[in-house]
């Protein structure tokens, strides 16, 4: 999944792109209103957290123009605030949660799961498809009875996969969700990553049948044939 995050306090910013990072996110970090606006409105992001107080123009701003232009990505603003009028101002621009700080990180991860999930059809914090399964709060990846080893980024490439099952998805889909916007992407890092977890899911298990398949000219897809 591929977050953005809009915090004027860089240390503070900077925290919660490490701590989403460490949960095998992609994350983009910028400080003022105006990046973020640029940003949320031009890239295809999963969530936004998006902090009130921003320079250039505010995060209810934001968040109202977002919607007005029908850009629904899932927002969690965040904010210093703790009236009952600012968390109703959020949630009227068209905000979906609202977090007050300080916060413990657990919270706010909780958070991001539950709006990340809200739109999808899925049971609890696992995700499946065929007999392969991958838990998005233990990182358990099984296939079968069998667990399978992944790197974060491997992690979060499947993830991704799983969360839109039985769909072709285009290289730039990929990196736009998975690697960060300032990440070193190389031209065949997707395929090169892809192999990975094909080795691991799929050769790893010859007697099964295969579930990444190579759409030539389009992309890949997870899912069974």
């Amino acid at each position: 999944m591929r977050i953005l995050v809009v915090e004027d306090e860089h240390k503070i910013g900077s925290s919660i792109k490490k701590g989403l990072e460490q949960e095998n996110l992609a994350v983009d970090l910028v400080f003022t209103g105006l990046e973020g606006f640029d940003l949320a409105s031009s890239e295809d992001y999963d969530l936004i957290i998006l902090d009130v107080l921003l320079p250039g123009m505010d995060g209810f701003e934001i968040c109202k123009k977002l919607r007005e232009q029908q850009i629904h990505t899932p927002i969690l603003m965040l904010t210093a605030k703790g009236q009952i009028a600012d968390k109703v101002e959020g949630l009227n621009s068209g905000a979906d949660d609202y977090l007050t700080k300080p916060f413990a990180f657990e919270e706010l991860m909780a958070r991001v799961r539950a709006l990340v999930r809200r739109p999808k059809k899925t049971i609890g914090s696992v995700l499946k498809i065929a007999d392969l399964s991958l838990d998005t709060l233990s990182y358990l990846v099984k296939r079968g009875d069998k667990i399978i080893q992944l790197s974060a980024k491997e992690f979060a490439l499947l993830e991704y996969l799983l969360r839109h099952p039985n769909q072709t998805l285009t290289k730039d889909q990929i990196t736009s969700h998975v690697w960060s916007y300032d990440a070193d992407i190389l031209p065949n890092t997707v395929e090169v990553y892809i192999g990975y977890l094909r080795a691991k899911i799929d050769k790893a298990f010859p007697e099964k049948i295969s579930l990444i398949q190579t759409i030539r000219g389009f992309g890949y897809r997870l899912g069974e044939k």
